[in-house]
């Protein structure tokens, strides 16, 4: 597969594919980035930091991270940009390089998306789980077709998100290339947010 050339916006979070990402903007390089993929009608790949911060001297970005589409603007209520964007592909960093503006670039390779496969029965709790999740947290997660919650792929990007793991618990998910085993790490990680 070919490399591709996309701008990289390391944050201290992990974004899934379908995952919704909300973002404040206000360093220079940050917003050019925003004005060239809504012009180019492109994406920006987001990694989880694993060394550094999001704001000032450019960050070490974890390899494997995944794309932001860009889905929505508003001015917030300190006058800052805000976007909203959505998870696509994940893809895998070759190379990067840090341009002059301290934007950082990335040669990437994009990975091809899971298969889909139905939950089987020793997951089915994991559904349940997450439909219980999304009741209580509403939005447009609520609004989802029923077919969604027997994806496992869908349902592992969905617990994965909402669950409170680890940044570094949510990057080993998001690495993860198989849908069931990603159900059996979550089923691992389950017993510990359930009240005794």
């Amino acid at each position: 597969m070919p490399l591709a050339d996309i701008p990289l916006f390391p944050l201290s979070a992990v974004l899934f594919p379908g995952g919704p990402l909300n973002l404040r903007i206000f360093e220079r390089r940050y917003i050019d980035l925003v004005r060239d993929c809504s012009r180019s009608d492109s994406g920006f790949g987001v990694c989880l930091i694993l060394e550094g911060r999001e704001v000032g001297e450019p960050a070490v970005p974890a390899a494997i991270g995944t794309l932001a589409r860009i889905t929505d603007f508003c001015t917030l209520p300190d006058g800052l940009l805000g976007i909203s964007a959505e998870g696509g592909e994940r893809f895998q960093v070759a190379t990067t390089r840090v341009r002059s503006d301290g934007l950082m670039h990335g040669e990437v390779r994009f990975w091809p998306d899971e298969p889909n496969v139905a939950i089987p029965a020793e997951h089915c709790l994991l559904a349940m789980i997450l439909e219980r999740l999304v009741a209580q947290i509403g939005g447009a997660l609520a609004k989802v077709e029923r077919a969604r919650f027997d994806d496992a792929s869908w349902v592992g990007f969905r617990l994965a998100e909402l669950l409170p793991l680890a940044q570094p618990e949510k990057q080993h998910l998001l690495q993860m290339t198989d849908p069931l085993q990603r159900l059996a790490q979550l089923q691992h990680y389950v017993p510990r947010f359930q009240r005794a």
